[in-house]
């Protein structure tokens, strides 16, 4: 099986790549900004949202690809209905986290496949996080110590590093709130006889 995946992010890049799987990564020409403001502008839910954006990525690919298995992937941060996009500065980081501080959030992580041209199977994958309410003190630091990293993470934070000290409950899949609902993905792949199980 030929597989791409329709994105630059290292993080789903390596899940996959440790799972065992030959992929190769390919940046998808899509503003995604523009579709989500457009999507959020006419009350699109988060989730469809998310699956909107992930199925863009992988379409833009497939065009050019259409022998290929493309996967495209999109993540959603939720607070209610109101979504939330990936920092610009630190303040931005800070203000998001504030909003976020003491109370539940979802995160929707989409998946969708292409072959030939044509969507073939998605999912989207839902996770569920508390967040504690830290000090500001504790936000500043953290903030000073992690913009590098976590500023092109939609959330302001990494649970696989300190912004997991962020939180006082999680529920929900590992892969998801990382980015990518693998388990689904090689289950569909296991049956459909793309890859041994």
């Amino acid at each position: 099986m030929h597989l791409i995946l329709a994105s630059t992010s290292p993080t789903r890049l390596q899940m996959l790549r440790a799972a065992g799987l030959a992929v190769e990564a390919v940046a998808p020409r899509v503003d995604e900004t523009a579709i989500r403001d457009a999507l959020v502008a006419e009350g699109a839910h988060p989730r469809d949202i998310a699956d909107a954006l992930a199925e863009m990525k992988a379409r833009k690919v497939a065009e050019k690809r259409p022998e290929a298995v493309v996967l495209g992937c999109d993540q959603i941060l939720a607070l209610d209905r109101e979504t939330f996009a990936k920092p610009e500065t630190p303040q931005d980081a800070r203000n998001q986290l504030l909003r976020l501080r003491g109370r539940s959030h979802k995160l929707l992580s989409a998946i969708v496949a292409y072959k030939k041209g044509e969507p073939v199977w998605r999912h989207v994958a839902e996770a569920r996080l508390t967040m504690h309410a830290f000090s500001d003190a504790y936000l500043d630091d953290y903030l000073a110590r992690n913009w590098e990293s976590i500023r092109h993470s939609v959330g302001c934070y990494k649970i696989e590093e300190e912004g997991v000290r962020l939180f006082s409950a999680i529920s929900g899949d590992h892969f998801t709130i990382l980015g990518l609902p693998l388990l689904p993905l090689l289950a569909w792949a296991g049956t459909k006889g793309m890859i041994a199980r």
